[in-house]
């Protein structure tokens, strides 16, 4: 098996991952697959642009390449994977889609700052990866965040994910999803 190079090559490639790590879970009741399917289908219920709905549907390919790299369990080998992920894509796609990537976990700790509800909803799994990513964020930056060009992105992306963890919900496959990716990366997308 060839070596992963840490640039995705293709679409096709990506969706490798989707196909090898179906059936994982991380620290939630739904599968990654599930749960990446949830969160596109949460953007796309909600009108969200193009870029928006691959960077629901990609935003945690950085937990599949942990898994891939042999990561166990929950929260093994968290590798700081909205970074990792975010670097690995942005060779086929823009910043609309990797820098709410990038932020959604950091949109997660923003959030839990400025909204007391917020915190309180987030499922158990969250909480504990919250502990793990450094808490809320502090009274300083939270505006820091806020100006952030990506950031009002990153915290939509950010409440699908959350959401997007419903055992047995039925939505779109990962097939609906081919054209649409071809289409926002652009470039490279097939190898």
């Amino acid at each position: 098996m060839k070596a992963r190079s840490s640039k995705a090559e293709s679409v096709e490639e990506v969706l490798g991952l989707y196909v090898a790590f179906a059936e994982q879970h991380y620290d939630e009741q739904v599968t990654q697959l599930d749960h990446a399917l949830q969160t596109a289908a949460l953007a796309v219920s909600e009108g969200a642009d193009d870029a928006l709905v691959v960077a629901a549907l990609l935003h945690d390919v950085g937990h599949l390449l942990e898994l891939e790299a042999g990561a166990t369990g929950p929260g093994a080998g968290d590798m700081r994977h909205e970074a990792t992920g975010a670097a690995y894509l942005d060779q086929l796609f823009g910043p609309a889609v990797t820098q709410p990537i990038a932020l959604h976990v950091r949109a997660k700790r923003y959030l839990c700052a400025v909204d007391a509800a917020y915190s309180d909803g987030l499922s158990e799994g969250s909480k504990r990866s919250l502990e793990q990513q450094g808490g809320p964020l502090d009274a300083r930056s939270a505006p820091d965040f806020e100006s952030l060009p990506e950031s009002e992105a990153a915290v939509r992306l950010r409440r699908w994910d959350d959401l997007g963890k419903v055992d047995g919900l039925t939505v779109e496959p990962l097939e609906h999803y081919i054209l649409l990716l071809d289409r926002v990366g652009g470039r490279n997308t097939r190898s």
